[in-house]
């Protein structure tokens, strides 16, 4: 999994949508999904294939049908990748900013 991939479909706002739907509901069936949307079958299958290429959805067969479930670790690796270095200085001196005051204060 590339996070280039990741990045590309989390870009669409649909896909986002979709992913929303799954946090809010793990497990859904594509008939569940496009229920949730103003999308045709078609277009939910196609978002579908390319969150799952970026391995931000699992499925599991169930019978006869497909369950979608939300995959956290690609957005994890961009929070600690991409957010998470650029929040340690701002949240260090927050924290002595606190420190500070709270000596002040005795």
């Amino acid at each position: 999994m590339s996070m280039d991939a990741v990045f590309r479909a989390l870009a669409d706002p649909a896909r986002r949508q979709l992913l929303d739907s799954l946090h809010a509901q793990n497990g859904q069936t594509l008939r569940q999904l496009c229920e949730g949307h103003s999308m045709t079958r078609q277009a939910v299958t196609k978002h579908l294939a390319i969150l799952e290429e970026a391995n931000l959805i699992s499925t599991e067969k169930s019978g006869r049908e497909k369950h979608h479930y939300l995959n956290p670790v690609p957005i994890q690796h961009i929070a600690d990748r991409w957010i998470g270095k650029y929040e340690r200085a701002p949240l260090r001196a927050l924290s002595s900013l606190k420190r500070t005051l709270e000596g002040n204060e005795q």
